[in-house]
């Protein structure tokens, strides 16, 4: 579990739209593969999602997403959007796995990642030998509007400021609209504004997790503007899922060992999501973190366990 070996193999593999998509092999070429699906959405990989893994025993896939990180285009222009939706990710994740010559692999998603692990995993079972997710989230509209609005009764200082950050124009809209317009409005200033502003409300609400200290990446302007122009995007879409449409197909991964790992003090994805999920998911486990938030904790050291349960190593990997 040290990220800072270098990945074995990297590359950029061609997808569609005219996107190109980063992606690294870090650990045991003969090893356990493992596919690592990142949070966000738009933020991209970053080195330490290596630390969840065994050099020794895994073979971990990690990959920026469609018009985040290292993969290009980056996300510019709004009609880059029409071509980046949870479909287009799912395939994208087929294409990767053919692309390495995977025939089956573990599914590893944290946040943003989890919603997109059960999407793919639902979509493509028996590709699949195992799931692992942290901070569940499966992104409905419920979830959506929680997050954006009803959190605000646990920070009402900070949520004041974000909500009177809409302009008057844009009252009459759900605040994830209004901040999703805001984020495209044909002054740069203003798009500048709004990000700084999603990405205030978005530190302040996971604020809970023990230790947590302000995202270093919010510095960068560009960073910011990318992130929650992503977020808002697949926020205000509801991941381009059906309401509930992740619980209510949750039997069909019979069959696929999954754990799920939620901190207790996670309110930015409440823990009945978890519960909920793990309730219709038949064979799997959930793991709470009594010190965690959205993330922090043992809440890391839960994943590792948890990947080392489901992903027994072979005794021939050295």
């Amino acid at each position: 579990m040290n990220p800072d070996i270098e990945p074995y193999e990297h590359g950029m593999l061609d997808v569609s739209d005219g996107n190109s998509i980063y992606w690294e092999c870090w650990g045991n070429p003969a090893g356990i593969p493992v596919v690592l699906l990142h949070g966000g959405p738009g933020s991209g990989c970053t080195p330490g999602s290596r630390s969840f893994f065994d050099a020794r025993k895994h073979r971990a896939v990690l990959f920026d997403q469609r018009g985040c990180g290292r993969s290009r285009p980056l996300l510019n222009e709004r009609s880059q959007l029409t071509s980046n939706t949870t479909h287009h990710l799912i395939d994208d994740i087929e294409a990767l796995r053919e692309h390495l010559g995977i025939e089956r692999w573990a599914v590893l998603g944290l946040s943003w990642g989890s919603t997109l692990a059960l999407a793919y995993a639902q979509a493509h079972p028996a590709r699949v030998t195992a799931i692992v997710l942290a901070c569940v989230t499966t992104t409905s509209r419920a979830e959506v509007d929680w997050v954006t609005e009803g959190v605000g009764s646990l920070f009402p200082q900070q949520w004041e400021r974000f909500a009177a950050h809409v302009p008057d124009r844009l009252k009459h809209e759900r605040i994830v609209d209004a901040y999703a317009e805001l984020l495209f409005d044909s002054d740069p200033a203003v798009c500048e504004a709004a990000a700084a502003e999603w990405c205030a409300w978005e530190d302040a609400h996971v604020s809970l997790t023990p230790g947590h200290v302000p995202n270093r990446r919010f510095e960068d302007p560009e960073f910011r503007l990318r992130f929650a122009r992503f977020v808002t995007h697949y926020w205000r879409n509801s991941a381009f899922l059906g309401e509930e449409q992740l619980l209510r197909n949750a039997p069909s991964l019979a069959g696929i060992p999954g754990a799920l790992i939620h901190g207790r003090f996670d309110v930015s994805s409440p823990l009945s999501i978890a519960w909920r999920l793990q309730k219709a998911w038949p064979g799997s486990t959930l793991h709470v973190a009594d010190d965690g938030g959205h993330g922090g904790g043992s809440l890391p050291q839960l994943v590792v366990r948890a990947l080392d349960k489901l992903l027994p190593a072979d005794d021939t990997l050295q």
